[in-house]
This record gives C-alpha cells, sequence and structure tokens, in this order.
C-alpha cells in the first residue's frame, strides 16, 4: 500500500516486581526505513479489518487534543509527545483489572492522502526457531492479530471539520473489558457516530421503500440483494456505505421517487456514509435466529416456497433438509 510514514516510536508497558504498571520508555524515535513503513502499514490494515469500531471525538477540555494539536503545530516534538502519552495511558489502564502488558507504537503517517496518528497496544509474545546451527532459540515477536487496544485518529478531518464526530476511531474490544471505557477515558473523548444505529436505520429504510414502493416478492427479494451486495462489497474493501452512491445502484420507484430522496423525505437521520455492518447486512437476504438450543439461518426466498410459517400455532415447516442435516437425522432415526 502507498504509505508515507513521518513518526514512529515503541515503548513498553510492563509490571514490575509489585505487579504495578510501568513504563519502559524507548530513548528516542525508530528510523523510518522499510521495517518500520511495513509494521505501520501492517497495523493499518488489521485495524482496518477489525469488526465493531466505534468511533467518536475530542472532547472540549482533552488534555490529549491539547498535546496532538502541539505537535501539528510544530510545539512539540514527537518523542516528548508520546512519553506524555504513555504516561498518561499508563495511569488510565492502571485503573482497570486488565491492564495488559504489551508493546505500546504510536505512529504519525499518510495513508492515501489522509494524515493519521495511530495509538496500540500490540501483545508481544515468543516463538521458537532454529538457528543456522540447528539449535532451538527464543525470539519474541509481535502479535498484530491480536491487537484489542488501538485507537486511530484522522487528522486530516480532525483538522478540517472540527465538528466531526468520528474522525476517531477505536477497537471496542472482547466483551467484558471496558477496552472502549478507558480508551475514551485516555484521549479524554467522547462517543459519536453509532454505526450499528447507522446499519439498522439503513436496513429499515430499506424495508420501507420496498414497502411505499408495492414491490412484487421476486422485485423485494432482487432489490434487497443488491443493497446487500453494495454494503459487502464496501466492507470488503474498507470502504463506508455512501447512501448516495447506494442510490445511484438502485432503481426508483414507480413515481421516480430515488431511494436516497425517499430517506430524506422520511427523516430517516442517515449521515451520508458509515462503516457497514456484516451482521446488519446479511437480514437482508436471510433470516437469522437462535434460542432454546436451535440456530437457524435460511435465505429470505425460500420462505413460502420451501418454508413455510404459521404464526398461530408458532411451527416453522421446512420442505427438503439439506442432504448433511438429513443424513444426521437418517443415522439417529429412533
Amino acid at each position: 500500500m502507498s504509505l508515507h510514514l513521518s513518526n514512529v516510536i515503541l515503548h513498553q508497558l510492563r509490571k514490575n516486581d509489585s505487579d504495578e504498571l510501568i513504563v519502559n520508555f524507548r530513548t528516542e524515535c525508530l528510523e523510518n526505513d522499510t521495517s518500520t513503513e511495513n509494521l505501520v502499514a501492517e497495523l493499518h490494515r488489521v485495524f482496518n479489518s477489525k469488526a465493531g469500531k466505534g468511533f467518536g471525538s475530542f472532547k472540549s477540555d482533552s488534555e490529549f487534543q491539547i498535546w496532538l494539536h502541539e505537535l501539528r503545530k510544530g510545539g512539540k516534538n514527537f518523542y516528548d509527545f508520546s512519553q506524555l502519552s504513555a504516561n498518561r495511558l499508563k495511569s488510565e489502564l492502571s485503573k482497570y483489572p486488565f491492564a495488559d502488558e504489551g508493546i505500546l507504537v504510536i505512529a504519525e503517517y499518510q495513508s492515501l492522502a489522509t494524515d493519521y496518528l495511530f495509538v496500540a497496544i500490540v501483545p508481544s509474545n515468543q516463538s521458537l526457531k532454529v538457528t543456522e546451527g540447528l539449535d532451538i532459540s527464543a525470539t519474541d515477536y509481535l502479535d498484530l492479530s491480536k491487537m484489542d487496544i488501538a485507537a486511530r485518529i484522522d487528522l486530516t478531518s480532525y483538522e478540517t471539520d472540527k465538528e466531526s464526530n468520528r474522525y476517531l476511531a477505536y477497537i471496542k474490544g472482547r466483551v467484558g473489558r471496558k477496552v472502549a471505557d478507558f480508551f475514551l477515558d485516555f484521549l479524554q473523548a467522547e462517543v459519536g457516530l453509532d454505526t450499528k444505529q447507522q446499519n439498522q436505520v439503513l436496513m429499515q429504510a430499506v424495508d420501507d421503500f420496498c414497502t411505499d414502493s408495492k414491490l412484487e416478492k421476486e422485485e423485494v427479494i432482487s432489490y434487497k440483494k443488491q443493497v446487500a451486495d453494495y454494503c459487502n462489497e464496501q466492507i470488503k474493501t474498507g470502504d463506508e456505505v455512501q447512501v448516495r452512491e447506494l442510490s445511484g445502484e438502485l432503481p426508483p420507484t414507480h413515481e421516480g421517487t430515488s431511494f436516497l430522496a425517499f430517506t430524506q423525505e422520511r427523516g430517516y437521520e442517515l449521515e451520508d456514509s458509515f462503516p457497514g455492518d456484516r451482521t446488519a447486512v446479511r437480514k437482508l437476504t436471510k433470516y437469522v435466529g437462535a434460542g432454546g438450543g436451535i440456530n437457524m439461518s435460511f435465505d429470505s426466498m425460500l420462505l413460502g416456497e420451501r418454508i413455510f410459517y404459521d404464526p398461530e400455532t408458532d411451527t416453522l415447516t421446512i420442505k427438503g433438509t439439506p442432504p448433511n442435516l438429513r443424513d444426521q437425522l437418517t443415522r439417529n432415526q429412533g
């Protein structure tokens, strides 16, 4: 990928003999060379691929924002900025029981004409390697795929649109770890764009558009598949769902109303663009449900064809089971 690296540094977060979290500071920034560029490029890629990201913006009294402003204006050098950030992160992280050890990476770079600041705690693990003399030795490595404490600030958006509620993106982390809470505290930021809610509103708008347009069943299935295909392609390429672009790929109503005009006239309050959510998009073309020991998913086009639902008896009838399921049922019959 095309990436221009400005600054990058590593500091180490570790626990001392008293089980207190401390920072081992690197004495200077890393050299900008092929290795560091590859590292930051991979961090950027992994961050893009992570599902369930949250978005936000700085609070007006954010001290981190002040440091960042000074860095960008040349009033503070990158090394001093990284030390202040590391100490603040350590203080916030120490308040939680999951105070992980790891390598703190802070990088300032440009990718595809957008400036970014990246902050993450990357787990450091050990692996075995065979030396030239065929001896076994241990080697440390950064486990980038396990990174779940990270934030990335779109500096270009931040500096050109102060009213934006989404220039800061962060990984929400594993359930129950409150990662989002402590990272927002560290950055002194607040939650902004709710991508899950935006996707749910989009799916509801698609449903309502199909209903108001009085489309036949086959037309509804085709229409929803077009929306799903577009959204899934955007997710796959790491691009956002653009409502205007999506509308341009969809046929208007019989009265000539576009999907975009429909969402605006009905007040759905959709952002111009937002990251797609696979779970929400999947419901356009599939019925999905789980509970009571049953986990079921089937294509929506099968309802009324091979799958029938009776709401009075709450009974689902399936005609023609999948071969592998049928084999299991047959073998265990009686």
